[in-house]
This record gives C-alpha cells, sequence and structure tokens, in this order.
C-alpha cells in the first residue's frame, strides 16, 4: 500500500534550535512511522544539502543573505514548485516560506501551522506580511494553532471555521533523565537552589526582567540559547552585581540541555510579549518534572502553565512579582514536587489522568500562596 506522503516548509532544522524547529522535527519523526515524512527547509550556510535524519528526508535550501532575522533563498521556490507530497504543511510565521509558496503555488492541498501571530509595526505588517499570509490562509484547508487562544487572533478572524486546535507534544523517550556522570557534577558544582531559562536571547524573552527579579534572591541562574541580546544581557548581570551567579551558557547539546532541566529547581520562562505564542520550552521542563514560572501574555503560555496547579504565572515585565514567584517554589520543595509531577503526568497523555486533571482542584494560585506566606 502506498504511504501518505507529508512534506513540511519550514524555517530551519535541528541541530538549529528553536520552537518551531523542534515541533517539526517531532512531528516528522513521529509520522516517518507510518508515512514519508520530509522537511523543506533554509540552511544556514550557502549551499543546498540533503540528508535523512530520524527517519525524515531533510532538504536545507541555500540561503545566501540575511534580512534581520529572515534568511534569503532565492532556490526556495524552485524546490517547493518540485515537491511529491500528498499534503504540505506550511510552519508560519516563516517570511520566506509564504513568499515561496506565493510564488511556486504547488497543487498540493496545504495545512498551515500556525505558531504564532507577527508583531510588527502596522504598515510593515500590511504592506511586506500580510498579502502573503492572506494568500496561504485562503488556499489552505485547514488551519492548525496550538491553544484555544491563538484561535482567536485578528489575523484568523476570517478563517476560524477551518482553524483546528492541536496541541504541541513530544515523545516522552527522549525525556528520560541521564545516567552519565554530567547530571551529578552539575549538582554537586552548582550546590544551591538553580533557576533555569532556555530560548533565544531576543526582546519579547524577558530575560533582562528575569536579571533583575534573580537580583536578590541566594540562588543560580542558568541562561541557555544565544541571541543579539547576550552581549547586553551580560553586562547587565554585571551592573546588578549578579554575574557570578548567572551562567550564560550559550547554545548547548541535546544531552547536556538534558542534564540542566533535571538538575533545575525551577524552569522560568519571562516572556513580555505575545510574540511568545506557546512556549515549548515550558513542555520540555513539565516532561522533567519541574514546575515552571511564566508570565499572563496574551497567548498561550498560560494555557499551558496553570497558575497554582502546574506552577505559577505572574504578570509579564513585573520584577517584583516574578521575584516572588520564584523565590515561593524555591523554598518550597513539596510545592515543587507536587507541580512538577502532576504536569509531568499530564504531559504524558493518559486519558485517565486528564480527566482528573479536569476534575482536580488546583494546587492554589501564586496569589494564594503569597496570602499564605503572610
Amino acid at each position: 500500500m502506498k504511504r501518505l506522503r507529508i512534506m513540511h516548509l519550514g524555517k530551519y532544522y535541528p541541530p538549529v534550535r528553536g520552537g518551531i524547529e523542534t515541533v517539526v522535527e517531532t512531528l516528522g519523526r513521529g509520522e516517518a512511522e507510518w508515512a514519508e515524512s520530509s522537511a523543506l527547509v533554509l540552511n544556514e550556510r550557502c549551499a543546498t544539502t540533503f540528508e535523512h535524519r530520524g527517519g525524515v528526508a531533510v532538504r536545507r535550501v541555500r540561503t545566501i543573505a540575511r534580512a534581520g532575522s529572515v534568511g534569503l533563498a532565492p532556490t526556495l521556490p524552485f524546490w517547493l514548485a518540485r515537491a511529491e507530497a500528498d499534503i504540505l504543511v506550511l510552519h508560519e510565521p516563516n517570511p520566506m516560506a509564504l513568499v515561496a509558496y506565493f510564488l511556486a503555488r504547488p497543487r498540493i492541498p496545504l495545512v498551515v501551522w500556525y505558531h504564532s501571530e507577527v508583531v510588527r509595526s502596522k504598515w510593515k505588517y500590511q504592506l511586506l506580511y500580510e498579502p502573503f499570509l492572506e494568500f496561504a490562509l485562503r488556499r489552505a484547508t485547514r488551519i492548525v494553532v496550538a491553544s484555544p487562544p491563538l484561535r482567536e487572533v485578528p489575523a484568523l478572524a476570517r478563517y476560524r471555521d477551518k482553524c483546528a486546535v492541536v496541541p504541541f507534544g513530544l515523545s516522552l523517550e527522549r525525556y528520560r533523565p541521564g545516567t552519565a556522570p554530567s547530571l551529578e557534577s552539575i549538582k554537586k558544582r552548582v550546590g544551591r537552589a538553580t533557576f533555569l531559562f532556555v530560548g533565544r536571547l531576543v526582546p519579547y524573552k524577558g530575560v533582562d526582567v528575569l536579571l533583575r527579579a534573580v537580583a536578590g534572591l541566594d540562588a543560580e541562574t542558568v541562561i541557555i540559547g544565544d541571541g543579539p541580546l547576550r552581549s547586553s544581557l551580560e553586562s547587565l548581570a554585571r551592573n546588578l552585581g549578579i554575574s557570578e551567579r548567572v551562567n550564560f551558557l550559550g547554545e548547548v547539546a541535546a544531552d547536556e540541555l538534558l542534564d540542566w532541566y533535571y538538575a533545575c529547581d525551577v524552569f522560568v520562562l519571562p516572556s513580555v510579549t505575545r510574540a511568545e505564542a506557546f512556549g515549548y520550552v515550558q513542555l520540555e521542563a513539565m516532561a522533567c518534572a519541574k514546575p515552571v514560572v511564566s508570565t499572563r501574555v496574551p497567548s498561550g503560555v498560560a494555557w499551558v502553565n496553570r497558575d497554582g496547579e502546574t506552577g505559577l504565572t505572574v504578570a509579564p515585565g513585573d520584577v517584583g512579582a516574578l521575584g516572588r514567584a520564584i523565590a515561593v517554589l524555591a523554598a518550597d520543595g513539596d510545592l515543587r514536587q507536587r507541580m512538577g509531577l502532576k504536569r509531568r503526568q499530564f504531559v504524558a497523555g493518559d486519558a485517565e489522568q486528564r480527566r482528573q486533571r479536569h476534575d482536580a482542584q488546583p494546587l492554589g494560585s501564586f496569589e494564594e500562596h503569597q496570602r499564605l506566606a503572610r
């Protein structure tokens, strides 16, 4: 029997790190068990390459230049026009992919996986982005979003009847604790409460807010990821007098990242705008049974991390509230364990656990914990 052919049109593909990249890889590996899965993405180098990774056929198209954060790959429409697939999944936001789709117009049923809104000045969005996005949304058979709040964004207002909510998933097999000595060495080296952030060092991630929030806490803060703000954030840590307690590790290998997820006490996602649409790293931390402190940005972030149940949520940009929430979890090992294990069970996807989760009383909101502490 002929197997279904699914092509993912993404931005990049692992080992390039990023939320969308992780989702595309996870989908591709899962589909490879029952379909022919492929990915058409940009290459960070000026060369077009082809490889198989985990059962997924990955073509990386050469990039000749960059315009801000957007890679320019003039041959992407050519490769897309030659695509042989039964379903094309376009992962958005992805300006180069939208332009390529507009030019190539492949006769393949289209699914648009809408990961997040594009936060740009209104005139730039309407002139340079919206026409290409509208073209794809009109032609799409289905539009997938990862959370109910994302379905309500203005860009999808005319297409809500096409929208389906499919929360992101992950393979728990890839998040089993390591047995290598590295995990124990991390724990011995740190020797005190550890807070972890994982992500690109860009403005909407709110890492500057995190640094100010932990300035008064006797703990170690680990920043994994890189980006254009790294040098300014390192300078901020020095100015706050906490550089000895803040470790900027840059990009790390997958095994080391997993060790840090298990070694930390609290995972923090301090995003300050709706550009953070879901926070896939929250799922990764929860798969390792870690509680999360995140913000109530108007997106799906707080839908993933339920306040008082799997972690604590605070107003975006509120340094004091973020610091107090982190301190509450750092000081209460029992609460951390209950929250971490509860979310680990939900991520596991057991139907009965999901039913119990909806029936159970929450562990209490952050504000309630503050009241009890007083």
